[in-house]
């Protein structure tokens, strides 16, 4: 696939891709949260909270269910075209997300986000295009926003501006606290049901053109477990603590990998964390970083 012009990367820079309409329940707030694996003691009512309506401490919704409201975009990866982009689905790969979330996700609601093209760099190697979506309620009110790139391997060199760099140094102290989780061989079947159904994470015939030797785990749900972590670790496993989460997709996990979160506390607030996937001693999740409220 040949790298695009530039002037058809000109114009889709800032290009309104959709408005979605998603609508869900709690069943949809179970089937995340069992995606990200919880429960990981199913006897723990403090775990149990994110996937039982009738929980006896109250049913609460994970705050990273929020990525889902725009999920009817990602359908749209696998056409192999955005905005006069065109690309090879297979060589399309997840490259950082923001997320805020301003108030605690209400257990049902109707969520219109809008998705638009922030900006498109040049990283020689690929075209990193930054998608910006805002996701309100009925009432027009800010519920979630989103920042996540795509990396499209092999289409550099179309003569665009590189963008910026970004620094991110781990302390160098021990971690202060560490969780290891396992996933489920299946885990990436089990994730995708809750919207994200591309086939880079299912079929394994198809993701061999993309140079995997089988499905790969979503990148936002390696995400998922982190931020799981980071909330049972460092915030009393209070959904309603999270402020804002980014990370960037360092290397790729497949199901059945073991996570091991590593995170160091800056001040109450912030949490600095990286995850690796224990088997093949490579950093899965870096540059991460969670804030929280008091």
């Amino acid at each position: 696939m040949q790298p695009p012009a530039l002037d058809i990367v000109k114009h889709a820079i800032g290009a309104e891709l959709e408005r979605t309409t998603y609508r869900y329940n709690e069943r949809d707030v179970a089937l995340y949260a069992l995606g990200i694996g919880a429960p990981a003691d199913p006897l723990d009512q403090d775990e149990l909270k994110f996937v039982y309506e009738l929980s006896s401490v109250g049913f609460q919704v994970f705050p990273t269910f929020a990525v889902v409201f725009s999920y009817a975009f990602n359908r749209r990866v696998p056409m192999g075209e955005i905005a006069g982009i065109k690309y090879h689905p297979m060589m399309v790969v997840h490259g950082e997300q923001f997320l805020r979330v301003y108030r605690p996700l209400p257990k049902a609601a109707t969520v219109t986000s809008t998705i638009t093209i922030a900006d498109i760099y040049d990283k020689g190697s690929g075209l990193l295009m930054i998608i910006d979506i805002r996701s309100c309620v009925d009432d027009g009110s800010e519920l979630a926003t989103a920042r996540h790139s795509l990396f499209f391997r092999g289409l550099g060199g179309f003569g665009g501006e590189r963008g910026p760099s970004t620094q991110w140094v781990l302390p160098t102290r021990e971690p202060d606290f560490v969780l290891e989780e396992s996933t489920h061989v299946a885990q990436a079947l089990l994730y995708r049901l809750a919207g994200d159904d591309n086939p880079l994470h299912a079929d394994p015939q198809l993701v061999q053109s993309g140079g995997y030797e089988k499905p790969i785990l979503h990148g936002l749900c390696t995400m998922g477990f982190a931020a799981r972590a980071i909330l049972k670790r460092c915030a009393d496993n209070d959904p309603d603590r999270f402020k804002s989460l980014n990370v960037r997709f360092s290397r790729h996990v497949f199901p059945g990998d073991t996570l091991v979160t590593e995170m160091w506390r800056n001040g109450d607030n912030e949490i600095h964390f990286q995850t690796k996937v224990k088997e093949r001693a490579v950093v899965g999740l870096s540059h991460g970083l969670m804030q929280l409220r008091s």
